[in-house]
């Protein structure tokens, strides 16, 4: 009877080894960072740097310390002041993403931004901008780079 048991207790034991190792394997691949085309790069930089406002997130999608985002900071610095200038809220969205250049491991993203103000539920100001962004492919393409287009 006491083998049985033994036997028992060693097959769950591996079972819930393998379980838990399944349920690694299945989180790192949900929450792993996908760097691997340009425009979902730049969605992903978008969504953390002008929705969420998250820089640490941001950070995930960037060249580092060399990334040339001033511009971007700059729109950015301009959203927030406007909110606390009108009491609404500014909001970025944007659309119609198109990937070019030749290189392999240097693309160029540009992107239509539309910046619009919403107070009490209604929209009060609304501009469309057109960004392009500087992306390299280093394991994994990250944002290098944006500039407001005239």
């Amino acid at each position: 009877m006491r083998l049985v048991l033994a036997l028992g207790a060693g097959i769950l034991g591996l079972f819930c080894l393998g379980g838990v190792g399944v349920f690694v394997s299945l989180y790192d691949e949900a929450t792993e960072i996908k760097r691997s085309a340009p425009d979902a790069v730049v969605d992903n930089f978008l969504g953390a740097y002008l929705t969420s406002r998250n820089d640490a997130d941001a950070s995930l999608y960037t060249c580092g310390a060399e990334a040339n985002l001033s511009a971007l900071t700059s729109l950015r610095t301009e959203m927030l002041n406007r909110e606390q200038k009108f009491g609404t809220s500014v909001a970025a969205t944007w659309a119609d993403m198109e990937v070019a250049g030749t290189a392999n491991t240097r693309k160029s993203v540009a992107v239509e931004l539309t910046i619009a103000g919403w107070s009490d539920g209604q929209q009060v100001s609304s501009r469309k901008e057109l960004w392009s962004f500087d992306v390299v492919d280093r394991n994994g393409w990250r944002v290098c780079g944006a500039a407001k287009q005239a």
